[in-house]
């Protein structure tokens, strides 16, 4: 069997399997490992590719060459893998930001109250409409061209706004800036 032949992967036999497997394994290796930078994630990629192939070489047609196939199953599942690993360390790093903004507020829970106060009191010495593109972005999560769309000013006019606003709770709260950090990320990963 070459592996240049357009086939029904039902066709492949034992012999041919195996044959496929010696000639492409350490080929499929290396081209998984541009992707993962992982010797054993490589090999565990691609021995799930032969094994789902032998497993479902009733159900699985192949419309190009075996390689072709091989190939692009190895990069999808790489790709896959990365996008996983991705997931599984934002989620990682946002539980340890709720951690510690939890061990935080109960370290102390007057100082979470009197940061929530202090800064509703600074939102509140800005002008007004500073105050509600503020409001808009950070707290209605709305993106400047809705704020701009929504008040009748311009995205620059917005963007404006936001950068006074920012520099002026910055001034306005720089004693509580490290719990500020920590309460604004929890309380917009909170969603």
């Amino acid at each position: 069997m070459t592996t240049e032949h357009r086939i029904h992967s039902d066709c492949i036999s034992r012999e041919d399997f195996e044959n496929l497997f010696n000639d492409h394994y350490s080929r499929l290796c290396a081209y998984a490992y541009n992707f993962l930078k992982e010797q054993e994630g490589s090999e565990e990629i691609v021995q799930e590719v032969f094994f789902k192939l032998w497993i479902n070489r009733s159900e699985i047609q192949i419309n190009s060459s075996m390689e072709s196939y091989l190939y692009r199953s190895v990069r999808n599942a790489s790709l896959n893998l990365i996008k996983h690993i991705s997931i599984r360390e934002k989620y990682k790093e946002y539980n340890k930001e709720a951690i510690e903004y939890d061990e935080q507020i109960d370290k102390d829970p007057m100082n979470a109250s009197e940061l929530e106060l202090k800064i509703r009191a600074s939102i509140d010495k800005l002008p007004e409409q500073r105050k509600k593109i503020f409001i808009l972005s950070r707290y209605e999560q709305l993106k400047y061209k809705e704020i701009a769309e929504q008040l009748g000013i311009s995205v620059k006019t917005v963007e404006n706004q936001m950068g006074k606003a920012l520099k002026f709770l910055r001034e306005e709260l720089a004693d509580y800036l490290p719990l500020i950090v920590l309460f604004f990320k929890h309380f917009f990963n909170g969603e």
